[in-house]
């Protein structure tokens, strides 16, 4: 009996011990399956274009104007050449915090054999609506 009476207390005691899941982050049906909760992007096109980083889909690239300039860490890197390899393989995990109208994104990014890390992803939009730079990199 006691120690089915310690057992139980354990059981409690772990189910107590759980950490919340960030608020960017749905639980779907499937418990294995996550799917982001991108309204908290404000700026709409960022919005689009993160559901398309998001899905690898291509349709990324339609977002940006035709030659985008693009930054890693503070250095520049070919933006067709770095989503190449990226799209398909890498996404956000969370999404934190958004600042500067929707058009910064702070969260949790799976960089593919790269790990987790914390990013950033600074979208600089033109007149037209389009992105002309993209600046990404690890956040402090």
């Amino acid at each position: 009996m006691k120690a089915l009476f310690v057992f139980s207390m354990c059981l409690s005691l772990t189910g107590c011990a759980q950490q919340q899941k960030p608020e960017s982050i749905i639980k779907q049906q499937n418990p294995k399956t996550y799917m982001m909760n991108l309204s908290i992007i404000t700026n709409p096109e960022v919005r689009k274009a993160i559901e398309a980083l998001q899905s690898g889909d291509q349709n990324w690239y339609q977002y940006f104007t035709d030659n985008p300039k693009m930054t890693d860490d503070g250095h520049d890197v070919d933006f067709k050449s770095f989503f190449g390899k990226a799209l398909g393989n890498e996404k956000f995990l969370s999404i934190d915090r958004v600042e500067d109208d929707g058009k910064t994104l702070y969260g949790n990014f799976k960089a593919g054999q790269w790990g987790t890390f914390r990013v950033f992803f600074k979208f600089h939009q033109n007149a037209a609506g389009k992105f002309e730079r993209l600046d990404i990199g690890q956040a402090n």
